[in-house]
């Protein structure tokens, strides 16, 4: 199978199932297991936090670090197209009683700072109280830049809030820079991390801070159904995603791009090349495709992509350069089937 539809689709490498295997466990909720301790204890210190919390997903992860940050009636901010306010279902406002307050994402993924400082709440019972800026990096494949993280945490400290970044692809941002992982992570107080998305594992994120947030987390994740107990069978597959799988992000980066160039030679497809970063690319579908038929088709020779306008592709690990040669050929005889 040939999956372009999203980076979670990956499957766990050999080197995963044999850790997961030989895992020493424990019962996570009481604090006894091993191996996710491990993780958590490297993974704070490897990022420049007191402390992390081995969570189930990228959701859950945003809704605890959301829910920690602020009380009921209290609220963040974020982009329109913010994962955590538009692909979440609601779960800060549903289940946190926070309100989100999205400001319009420039085409960079960047939020405009006076627009930030134009929506800040005034200190006054008519309204909710702003205590959080979230920032995605990266944001639809989009990097954002270290002068504008920088930026942010100066604006944050102006105003008195709270920097907390969704990190579900930060290690494809910081691959793209070409820095380390703490170049990035230096200017939030929380950040959370995905384990199962490019870097290849299973199941599982992080989410990172100092102590006492994380203890609120804790607790909040507890609350939400989300401790588990013999967690470490997949903890261990997550260390490896953040010890192995980093420095091969390039390779998804440069399939993107070599993607995107032969997109450009299907009839009724265009990308613009120099717009790929990373792992994300979107195309541009002629009106005149079916685009229902089109996915039916291409399912039938096990290639799975998902319709859209534009259409988005992602690479990951388990998609070769070879796949990538064996899709276009099928994309092409499938939009000349349609006439």
């Amino acid at each position: 199978m040939i999956d372009f539809r999203s980076d979670t689709v990956t499957r766990p490498t050999e080197a995963m199932r044999h850790a997961m295997a030989a895992a020493d466990v424990g019962d996570d909720v009481y604090g006894d297991d091993p191996t996710v301790n491990a993780l958590e204890c490297w993974a704070a210190e490897r990022h420049g936090f007191e402390s992390a919390l081995f969570c189930s997903s990228g959701t859950q992860a945003n809704l605890l670090a959301l829910m920690a940050h602020c009380e009921r009636g209290d609220e963040y901010l974020c982009g329109q197209q913010a994962h955590n306010y538009k692909f979440e279902g609601g779960g800060a406002a549903v289940l946190g009683s926070i309100q989100p307050q999205p400001i319009e994402n420039e085409n960079d993924g960047t939020l405009p700072f006076t627009k930030l400082a134009a929506a800040i709440k005034p200190l006054d019972p008519h309204f909710a109280r702003t205590k959080l800026l979230s920032l995605e990096n990266t944001i639809n494949g989009k990097v954002l830049p270290l002068e504008y993280l920088a930026q942010a945490r100066e604006f944050v400290d102006a105003h008195g809030l709270k920097l907390h970044l969704d990190g579900a692809r930060v290690y494809n941002a910081a691959v793209a820079l070409n820095v380390d992982i703490t170049a990035i992570s230096q200017y939030f107080d929380s950040m959370t991390i995905c384990l199962s998305k490019g870097l290849g594992a299973p199941i599982g994120s992080l989410v990172l801070g100092d102590r006492e947030f994380i203890q609120r987390t804790r607790r909040w994740r507890k609350v939400l159904g989300g401790g588990m107990r013999q967690a470490g069978i997949l903890a261990a597959a997550g260390k490896i995603a953040l010890t192995d799988h980093v420095e091969r992000l390039s390779v998804d980066h440069a399939n993107a791009k070599y993607l995107a160039e032969q997109l450009n030679t299907v009839p009724g497809f265009g990308v613009k090349v120099e717009h790929v970063l990373t792992n994300i690319l979107f195309a541009k579908v002629d009106a005149a495709i079916d685009q229902a038929q089109l996915v039916a088709t291409l399912k039938a020779q096990d290639v799975l992509i998902s319709a859209g306008q534009p259409m988005r592709f992602v690479t990951h690990l388990d998609i070769s350069r070879e796949d990538i040669d064996t899709f276009i050929a099928a994309l092409k005889a499938a939009i000349a089937q349609q006439g």
